[in-house]
């Protein structure tokens, strides 16, 4: 059974000042009601969600973003999303990518401050994905990726040549930023566990298909699930 959750909005220490962002966590002995309602756990996993390029609408009330971290928060993890710099109320401003990966290694410190015996989940939706799991792959705290939509005819992912991470990708049949062909490709020559799910005529953002989204993290993840 799933303890119950609380949810906060706070801001994060990022390297050009503070970082928007939304925590869901189980509820602890702060608030006795919930903490009497089931007994608490250790989470197998604390899970952090990076959302799509800011300079086209990308935040981290994202709907593909909000979709798995509900998905992520069922199976009993607490999860992470933040508005990258620039988005929302995120201090500084957009860096193609570059200064984002230390918005990303922000939300991962919040993460393994607040969690320190546990190991991390990264998932991240199109830039989201190209930004932050160039982190996750290098990053010893984070021990499983997933990658959403990942925009492979306009970003370069060679970096997972390097990862053997355990590594979860859900892309629509009619991705308008990834060829299907092409993400099949890649995911297949990539090292370690992978997993790729193909949403039978979903488009980038998965229009209407949110629901196969979250069966794929569910399915990939259920084995962690917290007894």
């Amino acid at each position: 059974m799933t303890a119950p959750f609380d949810s906060r909005n706070l801001f994060l220490e990022g390297p050009v000042g503070q970082l928007e962002a939304i925590f869901w966590s189980p509820a602890t002995a702060s608030n006795p009601a919930a903490a009497s309602a089931a007994p608490l756990v250790a989470p197998r996993y604390a899970t952090v969600v990076c959302h799509p390029h800011p300079l086209f609408g990308g935040t981290l009330h994202n709907k593909v973003v909000y979709q798995t971290a509900k998905s992520l928060r069922a199976l009993g993890f607490p999860v992470l999303r933040f508005n990258f710099r620039g988005a929302g109320l995120s201090k500084g401003v957009h860096d193609r990518g570059h200064g984002e990966t230390g918005d990303v290694r922000a939300a991962l410190d919040f993460l393994s401050d607040k969690f320190p015996s546990t190991e991390l989940l990264l998932a991240g939706f199109s830039f989201g994905s190209w930004v932050g799991l160039r982190v996750g792959c290098q990053d010893a705290r984070v021990a499983r990726l997933i990658g959403l939509g990942i925009p492979v005819d306009n970003s370069d992912f060679s970096f997972i040549e390097q990862c053997a991470k355990p590594k979860l990708f859900v892309h629509g049949e009619r991705d308008e930023h990834g060829a299907v062909a092409k993400v099949r490709e890649l995911v297949a020559s990539w090292p370690g566990e992978n997993r790729l799910v193909v949403v039978p005529g979903a488009d980038h953002f998965f229009t209407g298909k949110l629901d196969q989204l979250d069966c794929a993290i569910t399915d990939w993840l259920a084995p962690m699930q917290p007894l």
